[in-house]
């Protein structure tokens, strides 16, 4: 019998033969936090005062930046002087590089085929969609690998899921992974792996992909993956990236716990419900709904090519509701500047704001209040997750929030492309 992904790569990190159900000690490529690395180090420090491998770990400031509180301020000095003191050069802090932690993994491909990837953030799954497994861990886990550079996993069992046909128009992977949460629901996938296939996952871009591995959380998953190909190859030599890249795959008699098939001509535009993200809506049930606020942006839709499709549809147009747009990235920012995509959307009414999570959280950047709605891009819409309780937030596509936006409720955005 074959081995899935999970069980061939964490069998390659371990040194020996691992299944499904088996404990592994294993040693991380890299090491992803943000600003929970202020309480981290507190914890790393009770057990060492040296890193294992500086090289090895990645850390950002992306939850709120610029500073929201002053306790913000403190922790963003504490990391500031955490990096320094130990030479973690791999810090992206408020500056040209900066971004979402899980921007940055994959796009300075940290995040490559066959490593291995752990975060102190759920969302950390983001970056199997550049073939690696990636999950997320607890932070008295991260202190303790920062100071002796292993950890022990347990090898997920995998669902494999086969994803064949195109999208329609004005159908985005974002409506496919909505789609696929309220299929399975929210502990659908508990510790699992979800392993996609087929064409129309690889006719997908690596952007799409991460909207798609970034969710697997919602459903429990531990990890998600894509099948790294040219696109994904690619990146990897943009960067000079030669070391510790392995092109591995599952293996065509692997066993999985379940097998799913989908169909991407029979996703429409989804929308998730409050109050959770696999309360799965579609437009004939939704449109027409008042929304207060639009979110484009976070780390499930915050890319260039997310901020293309809302400036196509805003293109001479003025949204009617508070629209606020995110780059994921300092890069992002600058590169959708130089094709005059920002200047498209403040023309359009949206407020743009520095790269970062913003209203995702709840902390900055436009939270709603008592009795408001939201449509958002991010990834989650539980009660207080983007401000008041007594907010409600739906979950969308980035042409469904800028399509909503232009009329100030859910709109099926099929109608304005």
């Amino acid at each position: 019998m074959g081995q899935t992904f999970a069980e061939k790569l964490l069998s390659k990190k371990a040194g020996r033969n691992a299944s499904a159900g088996d404990i592994v000690i294993v040693s991380p490529d890299y090491c992803i936090s943000h600003e929970n690395a202020s309480s981290i180090s507190q914890t790393f420090y009770k057990i060492t005062h040296k890193v294992w491998d500086p090289d090895r770990i990645v850390l950002t400031l992306d939850h709120t930046v610029p500073a929201s509180t002053e306790s913000y301020a403190n922790s963003h000095s504490v990391i500031r002087k955490f990096a320094a003191d130990q030479g973690i050069t791999h810090f992206y802090d408020m500056n040209r590089h900066g971004g979402i932690c899980h921007q940055i993994m994959c796009q300075e491909v940290y995040a490559a085929p066959g490593r291995l990837i752990v975060g102190t953030d759920s969302h950390t799954c983001t970056s199997g969609a550049m073939g690696a497994f990636a999950t997320g861990i607890g932070r008295s886990e991260m202190a303790s690998v920062w100071a002796l550079g292993e950890i022990w996993l347990k090898v997920p069992e995998t669902i494999k899921v086969n994803v064949h046909g195109r999208l329609g128009k004005g159908v985005y992977a974002k409506d496919l992974i909505l789609t696929l949460c309220g299929m399975l629901g929210a502990g659908g996938a508990s510790y699992k792996c979800l392993e996609f296939h087929g064409e129309g996952i690889q006719d997908m871009s690596v952007a799409e992909r991460m909207t798609i591995c970034n969710m697997a959380i919602e459903m429990d998953a531990k990890a998600a993956v894509c099948r790294p190909d040219e696109k994904v190859r690619s990146m990897v030599e943009k960067k000079g990236i030669h070391e510790n890249v392995d092109w591995l795959w599952a293996d065509d008699d692997a066993d999985y716990c379940d097998v799913m098939d989908i169909d991407l001509e029979d996703i429409e535009p989804s929308v998730a419900k409050p109050s959770r993200v696999d309360n799965l809506a579609g437009m004939k049930e939704v449109e027409g709904i008042h929304v207060d606020q639009a979110f484009i942006g976070a780390c499930t839709n915050g890319r260039l090519e997310d901020l293309r499709i809302v400036a196509d549809i805003l293109r001479g147009r003025q949204v009617c509701v508070r629209t606020i747009v995110i780059p994921a990235s300092c890069e992002v920012m600058s590169d959708a500047l130089r094709e005059g995509i920002i200047a498209e959307l403040v023309d359009a009414g949206c407020t743009v704001m520095p790269p970062g999570c913003g209203p995702c959280i709840g902390v900055s950047g436009g939270v709603i209040g008592d009795g408001e709605t939201c449509i958002a891009t991010s990834n989650r819409n539980f009660k207080g997750r983007m401000g008041s309780r007594q907010g409600e937030i739906y979950l969308a596509s980035p042409a469904t929030a800028a399509a909503s936006a232009l009329n100030g409720c859910i709109t099926d955005p099929r109608k304005i492309l």
